[in-house]
């Protein structure tokens, strides 16, 4: 019986053989020693901010200040985003044909083209509409977000229209404040009151900036906070993920990289500083402390070029060796502004100036996604800021009487029509832009007005410049073709009876 229990043990199916296998997951989710040391968490957005926000922002405008690259990134986005600021462009039409009013829209572009000076726009009569909304592309950039501050029922400077704007840093709105619903279903979160669908009510907004330590007597009405209804503020900020209530610095992905490269830098210029000093050492037999280098029978050493110290008896000197290897710091720099240039969205030829390494093909598709990127930032910059500002403007233009535009009350979105003209983006080759533009507007693949308002030109404007221009050169009997114009209309035009004298002093 042994043998044949033996034998039916040995074709028994084997349980453990047979025993469905685990399914598969994800390679990324894995856990492993080579990731143990990889800590995630499910926070939500709002909860992955709170805590980093403030050393994110500090961080953030720490390099911006001090280090050439970073504050050259945030001026690069600030060149080509807002560039000499947006030139409005007002769009009313006639009620009958569709045609554009030029009149009405001369009108309006004049008087929003006066209160924007400094003293009408600005509540602190510093900054001009251009250069406010430039401010506020930088400090998006630097601090991931800015609120600016729509001031209603008071005059600035001499205007008539009774309408400011102010300016805020991120700071001014206390993301630590946690206050009192004043409805159910309503919260504060990190300075923002929301609904129930997360839609904001009111910002707590600081009295003062948290960083004015130094001005400790600056005058307040003795709060702490104030509230101000949602609807005026205007909250410019990269929102990332669904329910996120506060903006991140664009610059948080790269801020240690940047750290590291600075504090590389500096240890590259002690390095090529101390390699460079010629320097020689004197030992006496006596084995005294001499030279100016004793301080208190201690020796000061001072690493300079062509410096000669003295020795005790016994003394020696140990140089390390500070040649570096060739060729190591500028690849590094590259990569690590190339990651900057990823966590910026921008291309690194852009963000260094640095074309060494490029030809008329990369350069042609680096400018082309540059531009996309950039004007998908200006499309939020228009919706989220422009659109806003000159529609408070318009109305409260209209009720002031600094504007009479014709049933307004009635039809106030055909007056709220406009568009924004940003500066032109430049061209890699102007001669092969120029030759493309012009077989995409003979192919009908393009407008002539598209051409143009790529350059940032308005069409309209253009076409009246172009015939007053034409219309002088034919009374001057000037022709600026390809060929010279020796036709006898032109040729009767010239007075050949003039002095060349007199031309000359002319």
């Amino acid at each position: 019986m042994g043998i044949v229990n033996a034998w039916n043990a040995l074709w028994e199916p084997n349980p453990r053989a047979i025993k469905p296998r685990r399914k598969r997951e994800y390679a990324g989710a894995e856990v492993s020693r080579l990731t143990s040391g990889w800590v995630t968490s499910t926070n939500s957005a709002d909860s992955d901010i709170k805590g980093s926000l403030k050393k994110l922002r500090n961080r953030s405008r720490q390099l911006v200040r001090d280090q050439d690259y970073c504050k050259n990134a945030v001026r690069v986005i600030v060149e080509n985003v807002a560039g000499t600021g947006p030139r409005l462009q007002a769009q009313v039409r006639m009620a009958r044909g569709g045609r554009l009013n030029e009149r009405l829209n001369q009108q309006i572009e004049s008087a929003f083209k006066r209160w924007g000076y400094a003293e009408n726009c600005d509540v602190a009569g510093k900054l001009c509409y251009s250069d406010l909304i430039r401010n506020a592309v930088a400090a998006w950039v630097e601090s991931g977000e800015v609120f600016i501050r729509i001031v209603r029922g008071q005059k600035f400077g001499d205007s008539s229209v009774a309408m400011g704007l102010q300016l805020l840093e991120a700071d001014m709105i206390d993301e630590d404040y946690e206050g009192k619903a004043e409805r159910k279903g309503w919260h504060w979160k990190m300075g923002v009151l929301q609904d129930e669908w997360g839609k904001p009510k009111k910002y707590a907004l600081l009295t003062r900036h948290p960083g004015d330590t130094f001005f400790v007597n600056q005058p307040t009405d003795g709060k702490k906070h104030i509230f101000i209804d949602a609807k005026d503020i205007i909250h410019l900020a990269k929102f990332e993920r669904p329910g996120q209530t506060r903006g991140v610095p664009w610059m948080a992905s790269a801020i240690q990289r940047m750290h590291h490269l600075e504090g590389y830098e500096q240890a590259e210029i002690v390095r090529a500083r101390a390699s460079s000093a010629l320097m020689a050492w004197i030992q006496t037999p006596e084995g005294d402390l001499e030279g100016d280098d004793v301080v208190d029978d201690e020796r000061v050493f001072d690493m300079q070029p062509g410096a000669i110290k003295y020795l005790g008896s016994g003394e020696s000197v140990h140089v390390p060796d500070l040649n570096a290897p060739d060729g190591q710091f500028e690849p590094f720099l590259r990569a690590m502004l190339r990651a900057l240039s990823a966590s910026l969205g921008i291309s690194y030829s852009t963000l260094s100036r640095d074309s060494s390494q490029s030809n008329y093909s990369s350069s042609r598709l680096d400018v082309l996604q540059d531009q996309e990127s950039f004007k998908a930032l200006q499309a939020q910059l228009r919706e989220i800021v422009l659109f806003r500002v000159y529609k408070e403007w318009l109305e409260i233009a209209v009720l002031s009487g600094a504007l009479q535009l014709p049933n307004y009350q009635t039809e106030p979105e055909r007056y709220q029509q406009a568009r924004f003209m940003f500066k032109s983006a430049g061209w890699v080759d102007p001669f092969k832009e120029c030759q493309s533009n012009k077989l995409a507007v003979e192919s009908g693949f393009k407008l002539q007005s598209q051409v143009l308002a790529e350059q940032g030109i308005d069409y309209e404007e253009f076409l009246v410049a172009r015939k007053n221009e034409i219309d002088l050169a034919k009374q001057l009997g000037l022709d600026f073709s390809d060929k010279p114009n020796t036709s006898p209309e032109t040729a009767s035009k010239v007075d050949t009876t003039t002095n060349p004298q007199e031309d000359d002093e002319t």
